[in-house]
């Protein structure tokens, strides 16, 4: 009896680069990145670089990449443990990186998503800054399979906080057991708070 190859590979971390395209491509459409990148693809890959360029300076921080067995990357999800926060240099750098590669509307923009996000971020709780699957690949599970992997191994006891500007992602958030904590808005975004209680 042969046996079945498995669907998809786990990779942690990935390149940063790959794991740049994979979310740009993911997120293509998604509410908030359309607002602080635009329509253009050149931007939205840049920003995702700086963002995860700086993302991989937080001690503890977890990138991971979705790939088949030939190692296409479909999917990606980013996260951040509680209180970790980017040193002055790195955060001069990514601003400076954001600036000059995505426009100063972008740098705007992130700066406003972020200081409204992280005032709702329960204490003690992992943030999930980015789950995403690249629109070749929606509807074969590969969302499902990468984020029951992330929630299944990350040790959280206070659980997961995430927010999301866009309500077709809101219906898989409450399948893996995250409720809302509140919705607010942000310029032309509607933001929903999101919390998944951590366990024992």
């Amino acid at each position: 009896m042969s046996e079945i190859a498995p669907r998809w590979r786990v990779v942690s971390p990935p390149e940063t680069a790959t794991c740049a395209r994979t979310l740009s491509a993911a997120f293509v459409r998604e509410p908030a990145v359309s607002w602080i990148c635009g329509d253009s693809e050149t931007v939205r890959t840049r920003w995702f670089e700086a963002t995860l360029r700086t993302h991989a300076t937080l001690p503890g921080s977890l990138r991971y990449a979705l790939t088949t067995p030939d190692g296409q990357p479909v999917a990606a999800a980013v996260l951040t443990p509680s209180g970790a926060v980017p040193g002055a240099s790195a955060r001069a750098a990514w601003a400076a990186r954001t600036g000059l590669r995505c426009g100063p509307a972008a740098l705007g923009r992130t700066l406003r998503y972020l200081h409204h996000a992280e005032a709702s971020a329960p204490e003690g709780a992992w943030t999930l800054e980015f789950i995403g699957v690249r629109p070749d690949t929606v509807g074969r599970g590969a969302g499902r399979f990468l984020l029951d992997h992330v929630l299944a191994t990350t040790a959280a006891p206070a659980g997961f906080f995430l927010t999301t500007a866009d309500p077709a992602n809101v219906p898989l958030y409450r399948r893996f057991g995250f409720t809302d904590l509140r919705r607010t808005a942000l310029g032309p975004l509607d933001v929903r708070v999101m919390a998944r209680p951590g366990t024992a």
